[in-house]
């Protein structure tokens, strides 16, 4: 007999799933009853948060879910951080919760981890969440947790299965797979008002988010028949090269690209959401586009009547629509080059020599690197000051939804999905002390990741804010441990790095190691 725990396994790898990850618990031993008769790929995190991390980076660099398996109650609830941060920044990851038996659900009579309505409590952090009641419904509920992956603005989608569920019989089930539906293209009359307006602008400008990272060489072929600067997001960071003439860089908070948008007559806005973490992350209040006429492009509606009131709204995945805009722009001289050139030195002006030098390394030690940062300050500034090679290779935690701990386990799952690139964990001592257990996993799992400790001693941003109110810092100077010790303790290669050489070879030792190293940087010797 196959149960219906079997067949869900082997359904999630004929949609392309290939690593899982999850804590084996007393309610989810028959979910995993299917696994050896697949390729899937098992990692066991320490925590389920770490879990939900992991298949987060694993997302991130590839578009791809990952799948979590939990328990319910405590299992379910751990990840939901994860999850959260996963849905602020459109990241798919697949999450499957074991639940009580469903005659048992509601009762309240304690039973092991008892959760009255898991489906409910998931649907916050969950861009779907929903209870398998049959083996039966197991083909099509799986078929549209993978058409919101494949074809709307993806994010974390939470699946509750009860013990009787999982058990039950499905030999009689057609786990024929369903057709995956095609991402939404733009109407052609709303394309050509958009480029009507472009191809009559003086001085349009593109901003682009997460949601146009599949759509780069369109982009810089659409940008390059705009002739016009390029704005990017934390999560559009890549899209254009950093040495490309359009190329703005920095951080849409700053200044110079606010009066960018300003002196604009149209903004062609790309999967993004003009939201508060990229748009507005010093929190003035000050960000607004002025009176450009503006085009935005997004997969989902609701995005498209959020934050900003555009002019053009176009529903369509970037991809399709920049594709069928293309033929419709008319080349034209704008001085995009001599413009980006100019905003660019205005905000190098604004840049941290300090900080410019550290991030630096990262590339010139390991060029083509993956970057994960945390909610950390050096990775703060690489809002700004970072360029990534390519789409997909720059995450931070300071956007959306803002966790701390994300980067480690995030740049584990990272590892896994790209393992012929090098991965860096760039994270505070406070970040760190949420996930560092999560080094245990990837000991076990041998990923190979180069872990950047940027240690203060304190919650910098928080004392900052505290200092910005009027008052003195409350709880922000932290005891720090011994992370060398730690780390060592783990099975980690462990070294401090006291300046940018040796930090630089560090990270170049890193690529030689089947394990996490673990590189110290202390801030006072660096700034």
């Amino acid at each position: 007999m196959a149960t219906c725990g079997e067949q869900l396994i082997k359904l999630i790898e004929a949609y392309g799933v290939d690593t899982a990850f999850g804590i084996p618990g007393t309610h989810t031993i028959e979910l995993y009853r299917g696994l050896p008769q697949t390729s899937i790929r098992h990692v066991s995190p320490r925590h389920e948060q770490g879990a939900g991390f992991m298949a987060d980076g694993y997302a991130r660099v590839t578009g791809k879910p990952a799948v979590c398996i939990t328990v319910s109650g405590p299992g379910g609830y751990n990840i939901g951080t994860a999850m959260g941060q996963a849905k602020q920044d459109s990241i798919p990851m697949l999450v499957i919760s074991a639940d009580n038996n469903s005659w048992e659900k509601g009762l309240g009579e304690g039973r092991l981890h008892e959760t009255r309505n898991l489906q409910a409590a998931m649907a916050e952090c969950s861009v779907w969440s929903h209870t398998l009641a049959r083996a039966d419904e197991l083909p099509k509920v799986i078929a549209r947790a993978f058409a919101i992956f494949n074809s709307e603005r993806p994010g974390p989608v939470h699946i509750s299965m009860p013990l009787d569920v999982i058990t039950a019989n499905a030999d009689h089930v057609d786990m024929t797979l369903w057709p995956l539906p095609s991402r939404p293209a733009a109407s052609p009359v709303q394309l050509q008002q958009a480029a009507e307006l472009l191809n009559q602008a003086k001085n349009p400008v593109i901003a682009l988010g997460g949601g146009a990272a599949d759509a780069a060489e369109l982009i810089r072929e659409l940008a390059s028949k705009l002739d016009t600067p390029v704005t990017t997001t934390h999560n559009g960071k890549g899209i254009l090269p950093a040495d490309h003439p359009l190329h703005v860089g920095s951080s849409p908070s700053y200044q110079p690209i606010r009066d960018l948008y300003q002196a604009a007559d149209v903004i062609l806005a790309i999967g993004t959401e003009l939201a508060e973490t990229d748009y507005d992350f010093f929190f003035n209040g000050q960000f607004n586009l002025g009176a450009a006429k503006l085009i935005r492009i997004d997969i989902e509606a609701a995005q498209l009547s959020r934050n900003a009131r555009p002019d053009i709204a176009i529903q369509a995945d970037a991809a399709l629509a920049c594709a069928a805009l293309l033929p419709l722009i008319n080349p034209a001289q704008r001085q995009g080059a001599e413009r980006t050139a100019a905003l660019r030195t205005q905000l190098k002006a604004l840049d941290h020599p300090g900080y410019q030098d550290f991030l630096d390394c990262f590339q010139q030690a390991l060029p083509n690197c993956v970057l994960i940062g945390d909610s950390t300050q050096p990775a703060y500034f690489a809002a700004a000051q970072y360029d990534a090679p390519q789409p997909r290779r720059f995450a931070s935690a300071g956007t959306g939804y803002g966790t701390l701990g994300h980067a480690l386990p995030a740049a584990f799952g990272a590892k896994l999905a790209q393992p012929d690139l090098p991965v860096v964990c760039l994270i505070g001592d406070g970040g760190l002390q949420f996930t560092i257990n999560e080094l245990a996993s990837a000991v076990e799992a041998e990923i190979s990741v180069a872990v950047v400790i940027w240690n203060n001693q304190r919650y910098e941003m928080i004392a900052q804010n505290f200092e910005e109110a009027g008052m003195k810092p409350i709880a922000c100077d932290i005891y720090t441990p011994d992370f060398l010790t730690i780390a060592k303790g783990y099975g980690c290669p462990a070294y401090r790095a006291e300046n940018l050489a040796s930090l630089k070879a560090h990270l170049q030792q890193a690529q030689h190691c089947n394990i996490p190293i673990i590189i110290e940087v202390m801030e006072k010797d660096f700034l």
